[in-house]
């Protein structure tokens, strides 16, 4: 017997990386302030990793209170650079600079995902992968800009590393899935033991 997940998520890429491996899922994004919930844990020396897992299970729980009896699924993803926490651009001139900051350096890709059901958590487990990019010469990064377009601005990076914006990186270390945002060998392994999905 297999269940429906609800994924307290909008993220294209995760909901198509769960259908792709044959879970049946339903998209329910959570309704939060990310930003506010993130701003006390800046000063209580919270790695990257623990506000990745805040996130998600603040999604996870936010929808599973909605969603009575509903197995929900909570995802964030964090970009660190250092103990500096990057977040999604604004705008195309910020994807440059984000870019260039990241041109010859190494930085971690923390996804964290969570469990719940009716508001308590069943399962937390955050991912981490480091990409090292090679260095950026500033025109190839305004061309590279100029084709990709405002696909830089969905992800926290800037890039895309599943399409060409793997272009960028000299090394990867990590799960291909906990770069695209969901340590998805691990979500599956869990819903198999509790026997949501088929296993």
């Amino acid at each position: 017997m297999t269940e429906k997940i609800v994924l307290a998520s909008g993220s294209p890429f995760r909901k198509a990386m769960l259908e792709h491996a044959g879970v049946a899922v339903e998209a329910v994004p959570a309704d939060l302030d990310e930003r506010a919930l993130e701003a006390p844990l800046k000063d209580s020396g919270a790695s990257p990793e623990d506000v990745a897992m805040v996130l998600a299970e603040a999604k996870a729980v936010d929808v599973s209170e909605r969603r009575p009896d509903a197995l929900v699924l909570g995802c964030d993803q964090t970009l660190s650079l250092g103990n500096e926490i990057l977040h999604k651009p604004a705008d195309m001139e910020e994807a440059r600079r984000r870019l260039l900051a990241l041109s010859g350096k190494t930085h971690n890709l923390n996804s964290a995902a969570v469990l719940a059901r009716d508001g308590k958590v069943l399962w937390r487990h955050v991912g981490v992968a480091s990409l090292t990019m090679r260095d950026l010469d500033p025109a190839f990064v305004g061309r590279h800009l100029a084709r990709v377009g405002v696909r830089a601005l969905q992800s926290v990076g800037a890039y895309q590393i599943e399409g060409e914006g793997i272009q960028l990186f000299e090394r990867v270390e990590g799960d291909h899935f906990t770069i695209i945002g969901l340590p998805l060998l691990a979500v599956l392994a869990e819903l198999r033991r509790l026997g949501a999905i088929d296993g």
